[in-house]
Formats: structure tokens, C-alpha cells, sequence
């Protein structure tokens, strides 16, 4: 009983009730005005076949059209105003506006050393071309000058983290979806306090949506009053709005501008195995020191200042240097970030450069397979041209749903050569792919819709970085306690759960 009035009474339940009453009022509207009056009926069902047409001819993700189409000529009096209320790009003009504002104000504070592309060509045209495009199309440049480090699981990040925390002689930017009291938490929070006193500036950011069942409401009043500057990222509120669906995704930490983390892992005790949920948590992060932590510092600051009119000195940050501690330059390291605004699938170009100009194998970790058909297109071609293509997902789901649908994908898959395992010991958080010893990503960004589409994202793209045989190694003895999925398994399914995932994958852009 206390554990229903918990819920009850939590801050996600009201909210979903309100929304959920908003939608409802509003279907009820349409339906009695189409009830009535027989000619808006009419109107309604043109409206809808008028907007059946623009889906199909706008540019756009061809899966997600077809996930609004079938509803709507199923529903044809509810479809096409559903769609024209919050189909497509329906994010706020304010928030959008200030976006692209800190984008353009910023856009020039990071400069390419032409000399690190030229060499890039020398040794390989088609990898310096992935760097530039992702440069171009995030505004992140690549970098030498930079070491790498990759951390798995969890644990290993944990302690590492700490490790670098206390150190921080300037300035500490942490930004993530997911905080939560507890072990993991609190003992950060703890140097983070200690280092408020000794003058460190300390700036903390959380998603509202990833925390909102995490943290108690108005955290950040806690937060503040211990000195430590945050922000919430793109409060919930208890309306009909798409902008509710770009939440910040990114885990990223920044300390003076010299050392950088990003990855799979957020800041709760799951994700280091002090709390089990389903079964063993298995995730992925890197650790960066040196040049490229710029691009890191700029992506917090931008997401920061989203909010707030305030001027910002970027360039402060930007500038800063780790002082007695020589860096080795240690292959090619571009960090670069993905914008659900910009009309540009960085995070999915990326991945798909990789497949597509791999030459022996293409390693990848993922919690979520939920793929569009130009990703379920590179993988098969790259299988049937030859390629080791491997893929591990979770044994044990976070999602039922959720991995009802990544399963959805096997068949297909194995079908065309990729090899697909799940990690039996329980969940696998962690985003990487590696390529042929040479190319490497390790980041936030999952192989779903939202984090391909929707969420504010982040990775790391390396080549010739000693962190890609550290990722293929960890790949390689994960593999040791995996299952391998095989076509006969997929082919035994029932015919009901095939029926589910059938119809879960048609509107899995919409989920």
C-alpha cells in the first residue's frame, strides 16, 4: 500500500494524468464536433489525406512516415489533426530560437588544424573524410595532442572518476541524464563539496526527465546552497508538448578543461553494480586528456546556456591547461555531439561511415536495436560483402517492450551474416564500436530512435587511439559469456509474440 501511494503521488504520476487528461479532452472534442456535424467529418477525413500526401513527400526518416501514416488512415477523423498538433518538428520557436543562437555565437571558438587533416589524408582519404564530415556537420574539430583511455565496466569508471575529481585544480562540469542518491552519488557529491571550499567552480546539469523519478523534486535548491552552480535540462511541465520528447542524453564530465569522460554510465548505483536491477550491468566509458577535452567543455557549455540570458566567457574555459602532466600524442581523437534540432543524424552517420567503409569487422555493443532501414541496409550489405559484423545486446531487458522489438531485428540480421549475442550474465548498457583495430566510438548514443533522432547525444570518435584495441579487447572477452542467437531460435518464435514485434516495429520511431 505505501509503495501504490508513492507512486500516486509522485511527480511523474501527476504529470502523466494531466497529460494524459489534456489528450483525452482533445480526442473527445474531435470526435463530438465529426459526431455533429456531418461535414466536418468530411473536412476532417480530407484533412487527414492531405496530410498522408505531405508525409510522403517531405523529406524525412521513411519509417517514421510510415509510422504516422498507418494511424492516421486507420483513424482518419483523429489522424491527420493529431499529426498537425504534434507530428513532425513541433519543438517551441523560443527554445529552438536560443539554441541555434549559442550555436552561432559559439561556432567559431574551435578551429581545425589543417595540418592534422592533411595528415589524415596521407594515410587514408576515406577515414579523413568521416573526421571532416563529422567536423563540418557537429563543429567539432579533431584533435592529436590527446590521450585515451577506455573504462569498462562501470566500477573501473567509477574510480577513475573520483581519482581525476580530486585533482581538479579550476573548474568541474558534469552533465547527465541520470542522477540518483546513493552510493555512487553521494560519494561525489561529497568531493564535489570539498572542492567548492577549496574554490573549484562546480557546475552540475541533470535531465529532468531521466531524474524525475531519481531525485527528489527541486533538487537542485540542495545543489545550489552547497555552492554548486545547476541546471535543470528542459523541465517537465504537465502539457501537450513535443519538446518534451529532446531530452539531454549526453554523460559527460569536464575537469579544467584537460580531462574529459563521456560514455554509456550515469551517475546512479545500478550502472556500478551497488544496486542489481537485471542482473550484472555491463557499460562503457572513455577518458580523455589532453586537446580534444575543448570539444567536450564547449558541448557543456552550450547545453548550459540554453536557459539562461546570461553572457557567457567561453573562451575562459577553453583555454585552460593541466598543469605537470605531458601528453602524448595518441592517435586521432575527435569528440563531437548530436543535436535532435538541426535536421543532421550526426550520431547515425557516424555509425553508418563506419560500417560502410569498413574493411575485415565492425564490433558493436548496444542496450537497444531498434534500427531504421538505412542502418539495418549497411549492416546486411556490409555482412553479404564479407565483413565480420557483430553485434551484443542485453540477455536480461531493462524494457520488456522494449526488447521485445530489439529481437524484432535478429531474424533480418542473421539472416544476411551479422552475428547477434546477448549478454547473459544481464544488461548491457554500453554504446562502443570498433572497426578493423583502427576506428573506434564510444559515447551516449544508442542504436534506437531517440538517441538517433530526439535526445541531445555525445560520443567519442577515435582512430589509431589505443583506446580501440582496448574496446575490441573488452568486446572480445565479453563474448565469452554471451549467447549466440541463431536463425533456428528466431524461426521457433510464436507466432503471437511475432505478431507483437511486428507491430511494435512499425511504430517504433513514435516510441
Amino acid at each position: 500500500m505505501k509503495q501504490i501511494i508513492k507512486v500516486v503521488f509522485s511527480r511523474l504520476f501527476i504529470v502523466s494524468i494531466l497529460i494524459l487528461i489534456q489528450a483525452i479532452i482533445l480526442g473527445i472534442g474531435i470526435w463530438k464536433l465529426s459526431e455533429y456535424f456531418v461535414y466536418l467529418y468530411v473536412l476532417f477525413a480530407v484533412v487527414s489525406i492531405i496530410v498522408v500526401i505531405y508525409i510522403l513527400n517531405k523529406k524525412g526518416n521513411p519509417s517514421y512516415k510510415l509510422a504516422w501514416v498507418i494511424p492516421i488512415l486507420l483513424f482518419p477523423v483523429f489522424g491527420g489533426l493529431f499529426y498537425l498538433v504534434f507530428g513532425g518538428d513541433k519543438t517551441g520557436k523560443k527554445f529552438k530560437d536560443s539554441i541555434r543562437k549559442i550555436y552561432e555565437n559559439t561556432k567559431g571558438l574551435l578551429s581545425q588544424n589543417k595540418e592534422i587533416v592533411e595528415e589524415l589524408k596521407e594515410i587514408d582519404k576515406n577515414i579523413a573524410n568521416q573526421f571532416i564530415y563529422t567536423k563540418d556537420y557537429s563543429m567539432f574539430p579533431v584533435y592529436k595532442n590527446t590521450e585515451t583511455k577506455y573504462l569498462s565496466p562501470g566500477e573501473n569508471f567509477f574510480d577513475r572518476l573520483q581519482e581525476e575529481l580530486k585533482k581538479a585544480k579550476h573548474f568541474i562540469f558534469m552533465e547527465y541524464f541520470i542522477v540518483e542518491e546513493g552510493i555512487m552519488w553521494d560519494t561525489i557529491l561529497d568531493i564535489l563539496i570539498e572542492k567548492v571550499k577549496e574554490g573549484v567552480e562546480v557546475r552540475v546539469m541533470y535531465d529532468d526527465a531521466g531524474t524525475i523519478q531519481t531525485l527528489p523534486y527541486k533538487y537542485y535548491e540542495k545543489l545550489e546552497c552547497l555552492g554548486i552552480k545547476t541546471v535543470v535540462f528542459n523541465e517537465i511541465r504537465p502539457r501537450l508538448s513535443l519538446k518534451m520528447n529532446n531530452r539531454d542524453h549526453r554523460k559527460i564530465t569536464v575537469i579544467d578543461g584537460w580531462v574529459g569522460f563521456t560514455g554509456g554510465i550515469n551517475l546512479a548505483d545500478e550502472y556500478i553494480n551497488e544496486k542489481e536491477r537485471f542482473g550484472h550491468w555491463k557499460d562503457a566509458s572513455i577518458m580523455i586528456k589532453g586537446e580534444a577535452v575543448k570539444n567536450l567543455t564547449l558541448m557543456f557549455l552550450q547545453v548550459w546556456n540554453f536557459d539562461k540570458n546570461e553572457q557567457e566567457d567561453y573562451k575562459k574555459y577553453l583555454e585552460c591547461s593541466y598543469e605537470g602532466e605531458n601528453i602524448k600524442t595518441d592517435g586521432y581523437v575527435q569528440p563531437y555531439a548530436d543535436s535532435p534540432l538541426d535536421e543532421e543524424t550526426v550520431g547515425e552517420n557516424v555509425y553508418l561511415n563506419i560500417i560502410q567503409k569498413a574493411k575485415e569487422y565492425v564490433y558493436i555493443n548496444t542496450p537497444y536495436l531498434i534500427i531504421d532501414n538505412e542502418l539495418v541496409t549497411a549492416l546486411t550489405l556490409a555482412a553479404k560483402s564479407g565483413l565480420d559484423i557483430r553485434i551484443v545486446t542485453p540477455h536480461v531487458p531493462d524494457k520488456w517492450y522494449v526488447h521485445l522489438l530489439t529481437r524484432a531485428y535478429y531474424q533480418q540480421l542473421i539472416e544476411a551474416g551479422v552475428k547477434i549475442y546477448e549478454y547473459k550474465p544481464g544488461f548491457i548498457h554500453s554504446k562502443t564500436f570498433v572497426a578493423d583495430d583502427e576506428m573506434g566510438v564510444v559515447g551516449s548514443i544508442n542504436l534506437d530512435y531517440r538517441s538517433l533522432y530526439l535526445h541531445f547525444e555525445c560520443g567519442i570518435l577515435m582512430y589509431k587511439s589505443k583506446a580501440v584495441l582496448e574496446i575490441k579487447e573488452d568486446f572480445l572477452k565479453t563474448l565469452e559469456v554471451c549467447l549466440p542467437v541463431t536463425l533456428e531460435e528466431c524461426h521457433n518464435v510464436r507466432w503471437y509474440i511475432r505478431l507483437m514485434r511486428s507491430i511494435l516495429r512499425c511504430f517504433a520511431p513514435l516510441m
